[in-house]
C-alpha cells in the first residue's frame, strides 16, 4: 500500500534522512522509533509532504537549502513530489508532533475543522465514533482547545485527523510529554482505530514501551538511517533494542 524507498533529505550540508527505506501495508501499523534528532519527525513531514511545502517556502526566502531524493509510492501512485493538500485528499493524514491544536476553538469546532475533506455524512459518522474512542472529548465539546489538559489534547489531535477520513494515518510523537498511563491508554487507542477504522498507521515514537507491543512491524532510525528493522516480536527480543529502549 505505502512504500518508501531510498529516502534522503539534506538540510544544506547536512542528512537529515539517510537512504530510508519502508512499508506500510493495508491494515498495518508501522512504528518508526529513535531518540531526539533521529530523524523521526523529518521522515513524517517528507511523507506527509509538508517538506516539499518548508522546501519551497526556504527557497523563495532565500532561507536554508532543502534537498530530498528517493522515492514515495501510495497505492500505486508515485507522490514523490505530490502537494501535501493533494497527498491529504489521497487519504494521508498527518497529526504532528506536540498536538497543534486551535487553543482559541472548542473541541468540537477542531474536529469539525479536521472534516473539511468530509461529505457531511462522513463528518457526523466520524464525529460520533471519535466521541466514542475518547470518550472525554464529548463533554468537553465546548472546552477551549487550549483549556484541556496534554492527554485530552493529543485525543483531540488524533480525533481532528480522523475527521480528515485518513487511509494511511500517520502520528509523530504522540505520547509526548504524557504520563505513563494516558501513554498506554493513547496506544490502546490507536490499536482499536486501526481494527475498528480498517487503516493503516505509522506512528513515529520515542517512547518504545508503550507502542511496540501493538505494531506489526518497526524501524529504529539513529542518525537519519535505518539500523534496526523487524516484527515487534523481532524487535522486542532483540539484545539491542531491548537495552535502548526498554532498560533491559
Amino acid at each position: 500500500m505505502f512504500e518508501v524507498s531510498g529516502l534522503m533529505v539534506f538540510y544544506e550540508n547536512m542528512l537529515a534522512l539517510n537512504n530510508v527505506s519502508l512499508s506500510c501495508d493495508s491494515d498495518q501499523i508501522v512504528g518508526v522509533f529513535g531518540a531526539n534528532s533521529a530523524g523521526k519527525s523529518t521522515l513524517m513531514y517528507t511523507l506527509s509532504g509538508i517538506m516539499e511545502d518548508i522546501r519551497t517556502k526556504e527557497e523563495m526566502a532565500g532561507g536554508e537549502r532543502i534537498t530530498i531524493r528517493g522515492k514515495i509510492v501510495f497505492r500505486g501512485k508515485d507522490i514523490t513530489e505530490m502537494r501535501p493538500s493533494l497527498r491529504a485528499r489521497e487519504g494521508i493524514i498527518l497529526c504532528p508532533e506536540r498536538r497543534r491544536i486551535f487553543p482559541e476553538s472548542t473541541v468540537l469546532e477542531n474536529l469539525k475543522i479536521g472534516g473539511y475533506l468530509a461529505t457531511a455524512g462522513q463528518a457526523r459518522e466520524t464525529l460520533d465514533y471519535v466521541f466514542t474512542i475518547f470518550s472525554p472529548l464529548e463533554r468537553l465539546s465546548k472546552r477551549l482547545g487550549g483549556f484541556l489538559s496534554g492527554g485530552e489534547q493529543q485525543m483531540l489531535a488524533i480525533g481532528r485527523a480522523l475527521m480528515a477520513q485518513p487511509k494511511l494515518l500517520l502520528l509523530d510523537e504522540p505520547l509526548l510529554g504524557l504520563s505513563p498511563s494516558i501513554q498506554f491508554l493513547l496506544a490502546k487507542s490507536i490499536k482499536n482505530i486501526r481494527d475498528q477504522r480498517n487503516m493503516s498507521i505509522i506512528v513515529s515514537e520515542q517512547y518504545a514501551r508503550p507502542v511496540m507491543p501493538i505494531i506489526d512491524y518497526g524501524y529504529i532510525l539513529e542518525n537519519g538511517a535505518s539500523v534496526v528493522q523487524g516484527t515487534n516480536h523481532e524487535l522486542m527480543n532483540n539484545p539491542d533494542v531491548k537495552t535502548a529502549y526498554f532498560g533491559t
